[in-house]
């Protein structure tokens, strides 16, 4: 399966990239299965998408939890809380 990433903000410095297409293994089929096969990458990656670090996460430009199913062709984008003032 192919998707489409995209990384903001914080997220996106940390790992140096804005976007990317990846291909997944199989058995990687929801958002939070996308989050851990990133953080297999190893360094900055694993340190980024740490289970426990905040992060949010949307799956077709809809917020959304690591449960979500995941399609071929879909976006998943990785962001820090937003918090205003």
């Amino acid at each position: 399966m192919k998707i489409e990433l995209r990384f903001f903000a914080s997220v996106r410095e940390a790992l140096g990239v804005s976007q990317e297409t990846v291909e997944l293994p199989d058995g990687v089929n929801t958002v939070g299965a996308v989050r851990a096969f990133l953080r297999e990458r190893g360094g900055v990656w694993a340190e980024t998408l740490a289970e426990g670090r905040s992060l949010r996460m949307a799956y077709q430009q809809n917020m959304t939890d690591a449960d979500t199913p995941i399609e071929d062709g879909s976006e998943v984008a990785f962001f820090p809380p937003v918090t205003g003032g």
